[in-house]
């Protein structure tokens, strides 16, 4: 399966920098590559558990809030707890048609300035490890979050791991988030906590909606997402980068449009995260009478 360093590699989220500030599009550093994805759809292939059909309502997942800060202000990543608040509403609403909900069962502050401003797992691997080792908590079915300041890298505005990675890391499971980008915060454009509900996709097991462009052998591995160039920057509606099979789903929370375009994820979307769940995380579901 993937490596570690691999799989953190194909998911550093963020948007290009300006003058050191961030700037107004969403991107990403790399891509997970053809090989590993490969990889990956084989070993789901072979192993797939298919979740039951119907309106399928899974019991509320844990979430753990890792608050790192660099001091006591807002700035230094001491959010409220009205952000973490407004930020759960976001990723239930978001999900309520997956059958997918999520409730915190902890939130620890860790203070810890040189996380908080240098976390980079192009450079600083090791910070990452190091952070996950000594404070992620209980096991795959359970997401923890860990909030830090980018500060060193404007470009970065999450990641997050893979379902079908947990057997070989559980340790290092679960999402790294720009704080500013929770409800409340002061990314422009991605302050409306969509770009957690974007991690949290991937921590389910969707790929990016543009994943393997035009012509790449591999897409998303869902078959009602049309193909896309490159991530949507902005609204662009009626954009169709990839002519002949629909326009762009700028609209999907697996695109990288501004947090207000975003709005749904697809049928095949939420075919394919029920059984990546069900086959990786090990989440018991139950069809709704």
């Amino acid at each position: 399966m993937v490596s570690y360093t691999a799989l953190l590699f194909s998911l550093l989220c963020g948007a290009p920098s300006v003058l050191g500030m961030r700037a107004a599009g969403r991107g990403c550093a790399t891509t997970i590559s053809e090989a590993q994805l490969a990889a990956s759809a084989q070993h789901f292939s072979t192993h797939r558990k298919q979740a039951p059909t119907g309106l399928l309502k899974a019991k509320p997942l844990d979430v753990y809030f890792h608050i790192i800060y660099k001091n006591e202000t807002l700035e230094g990543g001491f959010i409220p707890e009205s952000f973490i608040t407004d930020q759960m509403k976001v990723l239930n609403d978001d999900f309520a048609k997956t059958g997918l909900s999520f409730g915190v069962k902890n939130m620890s502050r860790i203070h810890h300035p040189q996380w908080f401003s240098e976390l980079n797992p192009y450079e600083n691997e090791y910070m990452d490890v190091e952070m996950k080792r000594r404070y992620r908590q209980s096991g795959a079915a359970d997401l923890n979050i860990f909030t830090v300041g980018f500060e060193r890298e404007a470009e970065m505005y999450g990641y997050a791991t893979f379902p079908f990675n947990y057997a070989d890391n559980p340790t290092y499971d679960g999402i790294v988030l720009l704080y500013s980008s929770m409800p409340g915060g002061s990314t422009v454009n991605f302050n409306l906590g969509r770009t957690l509900t974007h991690e949290t996709g991937h921590w389910v097991g969707l790929y990016h909606t543009f994943q393997g462009g035009c012509t790449g052998t591999f897409h998303d591995e869902v078959e009602d997402t049309p193909r896309e160039a490159r991530g949507a920057v902005g609204c662009p509606i009626g954009q169709d980068s990839c002519p002949g099979g629909g326009v762009d789903p700028i609209h999907n929370f697996m695109d990288y449009s501004d947090d207000a375009c975003m709005t749904h994820f697809t049928p095949g979307q939420i075919t394919r995260l029920k059984d990546q769940i069900a086959t990786y995380r090990q989440i018991v579901v139950d069809v709704d009478a």
